[in-house]
């Protein structure tokens, strides 16, 4: 990454030549936009298109710049705009029931230009900012490399100088091919040989000199009148360049509703298009100068220079990636010079004008080829090289062929289409299974006797845990189908978590009532944990009738809890004898204090063993509490959980009848790591290390045994985590 240009040492100097830059970018493809439109409706409206691309750099360069939310963009009338807008042009004057007036074209196109710049403020207003930036690559891609060949198609036969066909040599004229190549040779030379002046103005100034030059030859060419190579008269007086601002009142005052609904899918792809140009710009200035744009305020300010502009009788506009980097490269840092390069192009209409009259219409045609060929997306070629990436080549292509072979319009309604098929693909190719495991892999994290876990590790695979993420909807509920099919024949409970589900629909619903009927079948059922917190999600689930009904899926807040209960349920159909909330546990009945058969082994243990009682919700132990205490649970059930920031805390285990806690203080003698509480009432035998040191100096056979307990109990566990660990890595 570049780094950012140094800061001049008077700011006010680098923003007065940073607009001033600007405005010399900006003016002539301004005025070239202008004419690339309205030319299209006579020789006679030249002149109104160059006022109209005038009044737009004048006022896009000021109220943008005042108002948008990224300093250092310059905004002017810009190619998709005028491409959008000759396509529309264009297909008025071919209307299939006759060509519609060149004056009633003007007011549409004005009416579709006031109602994007409307769009425009609306979007940034609602926040949309953030969501234009998710439109796909391949789209956007596309639609400028359709812009970019619809303008070189448009400005081919000004740059040869003919109004007809192009396979009509015999219309050619060798004056305007010289101005246009002269000016091409310029734009595409002229940066190599110098970067002080804008290839722009290098082009303009040589086309220029190419015609005059020329003109010493040919007299004819030196004459304003009735000249169609030149522009000609603009009318620039101060009433003159704004006329249009009483045109546009007119126009607008005599428009019905019924006018306005057929220009409102054109006048939405502009404002997407113009959206879409002056964000991409605004990334690519972030990335150069290490800043960052507000996205919502920036359209507000281009909605608002848009609308006024069209108001005014100007062309619409965008952020502009050439006036705003000469703009920053000759010092332009804040707001100021983009509203100074506004200004800059007011004073040059008006004291200007005139000469402006007799710059050469190939030489506009010249800059906008080149700005055209460089529109299109020529690195996308190498999407063919991929499969992978092929389709986003076919998007590309089909975007760019329905520009040209239909109009603008229809390719915005192909880039959406595309759009949710490029959305669809990526679903499909990507898993809606983040992970996917047995209950004999995964467990709760509520431990369980040496023949409770032979049991789970037997039959637990009839759990099985699914871990869902993304969308569930009619594109990716096959692939789930699919994926979950040879589970489904063989478990009894599936647990579905969604806490990473974004969305769901109706078709995703009707599959997990498939699931439900298939398990219920074998007398299990499905499950569902750790639904998305969105209300409405749940809301759609319940009135789906999943979560009701004798079918419906049995919903917990966590995985721990979902797994917990099925594993309960095969305790209780394997382990039938099995009491988990029977009476208290004597100290011979665990599995600590096995085979302890001489009589004063157990008498022995037992003197430092103290019984106690906790009510359902007390705390037995804090975290960072000194202790040196190893719990026994006779009756109930304890938690055990790790206090996080924020008054939040993590489940680490849960220990019920015949188990044990605590055993890390009570082996090392330090502070307790995490905190106990009795989720039911719970009756224990609490044994302190130092107690339990004197009985072992007393009996040391019992102590090593206790101790050999403890470190085996411990490995287990250890083994457990390990195995639960690997398998959560593979799943």
């Amino acid at each position: 990454m570049p780094p950012p240009p140094a800061q001049p040492r008077f700011p006010l100097a680098g923003e007065i030549w940073g607009g001033f830059a600007a405005m010399l970018v900006a003016l002539p493809s301004s005025i070239a936009y202008g004419l690339a439109v309205y030319t299209l409706l006579g020789p006679d409206y030249a002149a109104y298109g160059v006022r109209t691309g005038l009044v737009g750099a004048v006022v896009l360069g000021v109220i943008a710049s005042a108002f948008g939310g990224a300093p250092r963009l310059i905004s002017a009338p810009c190619a998709p705009a005028g491409a959008v807008l000759a396509s529309l042009a264009a297909g008025l004057l071919a209307a299939p029931g006759g060509p519609v007036a060149p004056d009633r074209i003007i007011v549409l196109l004005l009416v579709i230009a006031v109602l994007s710049g409307a769009l425009q403020l609306a979007y940034g207003l609602i926040g949309g900012g953030r969501l234009i930036k998710y439109i796909p690559y391949p789209v956007v891609s596309g639609y400028l490399s359709g812009v970019g060949v619809l303008i070189f198609l448009s400005q081919l036969p000004k740059f040869l100088g003919t109004g007809a066909g192009l396979a009509d040599f015999t219309q050619w004229q060798l004056p305007a091919i010289v101005v246009g190549g002269a000016t091409v040779a310029a734009m595409l030379l002229g940066p190599k040989l110098t970067r002080a002046v804008p290839a722009t103005i290098l082009g303009l100034f040589a086309g220029l000199v190419a015609y005059f030059a020329l003109g010493a030859f040919r007299p004819e060419l030196l004459r304003l009148a009735g000249n169609p190579l030149v522009i000609g008269p603009v009318g620039g007086g101060g009433g003159g360049l704004f006329s249009g601002v009483f045109g546009a009142g007119a126009a607008l005052a005599g428009l019905r509703l019924a006018d306005l609904r057929p220009l409102l899918v054109p006048a939405l792809t502009l404002s997407v298009l113009l959206s879409v140009d002056t964000l991409k710009t605004c990334v690519v200035v972030d990335t150069l100068t290490r800043s960052r744009h507000n996205s919502d305020r920036t359209l507000v300010g281009q909605g608002a220079g848009n609308l006024v502009s069209a108001l005014l009788g100007g062309m619409p506009g965008a952020g502009m990636m050439g006036a705003t980097l000469v703009s920053i490269d000759s010092g332009g840092r804040t707001r100021l010079s983009g509203m100074l390069a506004g200004a800059f192009t007011l004073v040059a209409a008006l004291l200007l004008g005139n000469l402006i009259a007799w710059v050469p219409v190939a030489a506009l045609a010249g800059i906008l080829l080149v700005v055209a060929v460089r529109m299109v997306d020529w690195h996308s070629f190498r999407l063919l090289r991929w499969r992978a990436t092929q389709l986003d080549f076919a998007v590309v292509a089909t975007v760019v062929v329905v520009a040209v072979g239909a109009n603008l319009m229809a390719a915005a309604g192909a880039g959406v289409a595309l759009s949710m098929l490029l959305f669809i693909r990526e679903q499909i190719h990507g898993s809606v299974i983040r992970r996917k495991s047995a209950g004999n892999v995964l467990s709760s994290t509520q431990h369980h006797l040496a023949a409770e876990q032979a049991v789970l590790h037997e039959f637990g695979g009839q759990t099985v845990v699914c871990e869902l993420q993304g969308s569930l909807f009619f594109g990716t509920t096959d692939q789930l189908r699919t994926e979950l099919a040879a589970d489904l024949a063989a478990c009894r409970y599936l647990i579905l978590d969604l806490r990473r589900v974004q969305a769901m629909d109706y078709t995703a619903v009707h599959l997990f009532q498939q699931f439900e009927a298939v398990l219920a079948e074998r007398g299990g059922c499905l499950i569902f944990s750790r639904l998305p917190p969105r209300h409405e999600l749940q809301e759609y689930l319940t009135q789906l009738g999943l979560m009701t009904g004798p079918a419906g899926g049995r919903r917990f807040e966590t995985l721990d809890d979902a797994l917990r209960w099925t594993e309960d349920r095969l305790l209780a159909e394997k382990l039938p004898d099995r009491a988990a909330d029977g009476p208290p546990l004597a100290l011979a009945e665990f599995d600590l204090c096995r085979d302890f058969s001489a009589e004063h082994a157990l008498e022995a243990l037992a003197s430092c063993a103290e019984a106690r009682s906790y009510r359902a919700g007390e705390v037995i132990f804090q975290s960072g509490a000194p202790a040196d205490e190893l719990y026994l649970v006779r009756r109930g059930v304890v938690r055990i959980t790790l206090p996080l920031r924020g008054g939040n805390y993590h489940n680490i285990a849960s220990f019920g009848r015949g188990n044990f806690f605590g055993e890390v203080a009570f082996l090392d003698r330090g502070q307790r790591s995490a905190t106990a509480t009795a989720t039911a009432a719970a009756d224990l035998f609490v044994i302190s290390r130092a107690r339990f040191d004197e009985m072992s100096r007393a009996h040391p056979v019992v102590g090593v045994k206790v101790f050999a307990r403890l470190a085996r109990a411990l490995a287990l566990r250890l083994r457990r985590t390990d195995a639960e660990l690997r398998a959560l890595y593979d799943a």
